[in-house]
């Protein structure tokens, strides 16, 4: 199976090098592995430094937000015939070590999209992330029926046929909740693995913010009775 490991980034020159080089190379039952950053209108040196150190790049002329960047990042997998798409942030909090358990559940467990929760496992994280991890969670189950553990977590898979009927339309960080609704409409299969997440000052500084949640909330409903 072909593979496309896509990492959104905003001004990430000081950590985009680092996540690019961190991803596995060989992975049990992927035949082509690349990786793809979409640059999301940064003013600094993500691109240069993601094609230095040989991912794919494309480039979005303005700041179109993380939805924006997944949707870039889905078309092209279609686009080019990838299989399974992984999405992983660009600050570094991620493990991409925890790759392979992803293309398991996909590949061996059949299921159309995994999410790597955060919640699953012990550890820690910043007080205003728990709150509005929870606080979407709930919105999520009372708008989609599904019940989930982390549903904003960037760290994702998604299959062929989550691929093939995922249609997203947000452009901002409402997209983390919206792919919830596109499992719900199209009856796809869905998982989650427990994933440790490395939180830096940095990563901390880049994450969502408690005062982002009144937003989210009402994006969601303009969509949900649109």
């Amino acid at each position: 199976m072909k593979l496309l490991v896509a990492i959104p980034a905003f001004n990430e020159e000081k950590m985009i090098a680092q996540v690019i080089k961190s991803i596995p190379g060989k992975i049990a039952g992927i035949k082509k592995r690349d990786i793809l950053v979409v640059d999301d209108g940064s003013t600094d040196r993500t691109f240069e430094k993601a094609q230095k150190h040989g991912a794919i790049v494309v480039r979005h002329i303005i700041n179109r937000g993380l939805g924006g960047a997944i949707k870039t990042a889905m078309d092209f997998a279609r686009r080019e015939g990838y299989q399974i798409l992984i999405t992983i942030d660009a600050d570094g909090q991620h493990e991409p070590g925890s790759i392979p358990l992803f293309i398991k559940k996909v590949i061996d467990s059949h299921k159309d999209v995994v999410v790597g929760s955060r919640w699953l496992k012990a550890g820690s994280a910043p007080r205003t992330r728990i709150i509005v991890n929870k606080l979407a969670n709930l919105l999520t189950y009372f708008f989609y029926g599904i019940n989930t553990s982390d549903s904003q977590s960037g760290y994702r898979a998604f299959g062929p046929k989550a691929l093939d009927r995922v249609r997203l339309q947000a452009d901002g960080m409402e997209v983390s909740s919206e792919v919830f609704r596109e499992i719900a409409k199209n009856r796809l299969s869905y998982a989650e693995i427990p994933i440790r997440v490395i939180y830096t000052e940095y990563s901390k500084a880049k994450g969502q913010r408690i005062t982002n949640a009144p937003k989210i909330i009402l994006q969601l409903l303009v969509r949900l009775f649109k």
